[in-house]
């Protein structure tokens, strides 16, 4: 028979792997608890309006790279692009506007999108999310950018950099949309396909493309900058006052755009640097159309999304280790007393809290030793039919070869006490 093989573009994720992941979401989860966030749990699929509603019919997203299907009594579901618009669906659904404080949610999962896979492109992908809902103050925005940062420079991700741009409001864009597009249509035939697609769809798209030509052509084009609203400039002056406040550097981008008209206001980036390339690690800004877009109240809002893959790509290696470097005794339990003995001590050690494992499959000294180094144990503990009799195994250091006796009736307490030097 054949071996069936995974998708292509969705990856395992082996145990070599899972430390990292484990590492980042740990640190995500102690930082969004510090500053007030809780975490929401929400469902993988949605009907597929929810995400053509709130993401846009005419972006790539809806257009190509959703994962589709028809439930059995014809309704139409979609496996989700994003984390966002379940979290607000859930906000309406159960009428958390009405509890009298802000509603601060944090999630974890896997996220579909039908793209061509390439390296840090996936189609099953995962994300680390926050949505802030209920604060139109530009401090909640600082907020939801300062625990972005935290997170990423207590996972020493190098060289970060934190980019920010002020969309304004809905009807600043639509004031400067008629000027960008006239520019541009001066260069229609020197832009790449996708942006000559988006002068139609969602020209401020185009000054996002990473296509040299398009740069070239969009760095001098007219600016959204000059057709922003006093309140709108003064909303982002006090966010920018704010994040100086909590001494959090940025750099401003004016090419750093939302292609959605629920977006607002703030936008940011943040990219690491991974052999020489820049990528982009997480990015977020204030949304706060989309609550009323989706049938709730009118809402302020303002999040982000990091995605995993990404951040574990450029986790160094050394941050793992020094949060992952746990003892491990590994128990030689051999022969036909000190088998059944070993069995026993691995569970008192685990009771005392260490991690303690063993091969069962391996029946002499010799073969134990060698799958403790393969293993990286620290520690073995030597327990043979004398050492049975004895009432007392050896305890050895496998990197310095000291050896300690133990007493068997006590390994609990007075292994734990050797580990610490109490």
């Amino acid at each position: 028979m054949s071996m069936i093989k995974g998708i292509k573009g969705v990856k395992d994720l082996l145990p070599e792997e899972t430390p990292r992941w484990r590492l980042i979401e740990e640190i995500a989860r102690r930082w969004a608890g510090r500053y007030g966030f809780h975490e929401i749990r929400i469902p993988i699929f949605e009907v597929t309006t929810l995400f053509a509603r709130s993401i846009g019919a005419s972006t790539d997203i809806v257009e190509k790279e959703m994962y589709t299907f028809q439930d059995r009594d014809g309704t139409s579901l979609t496996l989700r692009p994003e984390g966002t618009a379940g979290t607000v669906r859930a906000y309406i659904e159960h009428n958390r506007a009405s509890i009298p404080v802000p509603q601060k949610y944090f999630y974890f999962g896997p996220m579909f999108r039908h793209e061509r896979p390439q390296a840090g492109r996936l189609r099953q992908f995962h994300q680390f999310g926050v949505e802030s809902l209920g604060m139109a103050d530009p401090q909640a925005d600082v907020e939801v950018i300062a625990l972005l940062w935290r997170i990423l420079s207590n996972l020493d991700l190098p060289g970060l950099t934190l980019e920010i741009n002020n969309l304004g409001y809905i009807a600043d864009r639509d004031t400067y949309r008629p000027h960008l597009v006239s520019y541009l249509m001066q260069y229609e035939s020197d832009l790449c396909a996708n942006c000559r697609h988006r002068i139609e769809t969602n020209p401020l798209r185009v000054l996002d493309c990473k296509v040299p030509e398009c740069r070239t052509i969009t760095g001098t084009a007219p600016r959204l900058s000059d057709s922003l609203s006093e309140t709108a400039r003064s909303y982002f002056t006090r966010v920018l006052s704010g994040l100086d406040l909590v001494k959090i550097p940025y750099s401003l981008n004016h090419r750093l755009v939302r292609g959605l008209d629920y977006y607002n206001l703030t936008t940011f980036e943040v990219t690491a640097i991974n052999l020489g390339a820049q990528n982009a690690v997480g990015a977020g800004g204030r949304y706060d159309g989309l609550v009323e877009t989706l049938g709730g109240p009118p809402t302020p809002a303002v999040g982000f999304a990091i995605g995993l893959e990404r951040m574990s790509m450029l986790l160094p290696t050394d941050v793992v280790k020094k949060a992952t470097d746990d003892v491990t005794i590994y128990v030689a339990g051999f022969g036909a007393y000190g088998a059944v003995t070993g069995l026993t001590a691995l569970e008192e050690l685990r009771l005392a809290g260490l991690q303690a494992v063993s091969d069962f499959r391996s029946v002499t000294l010799k073969a134990h030793l060698r799958q403790a180094d393969r293993l990286g144990c620290r520690f073995t503990l030597i327990i043979g039919d004398d050492e049975v009799v004895k009432g007392s195994g050896i305890l050895r250091d496998m990197e310095t070869k000291v050896q300690h006796d133990v007493s068997l009736s006590i390994i609990g307490i007075q292994i734990p006490s050797l580990l610490t030097g109490s």
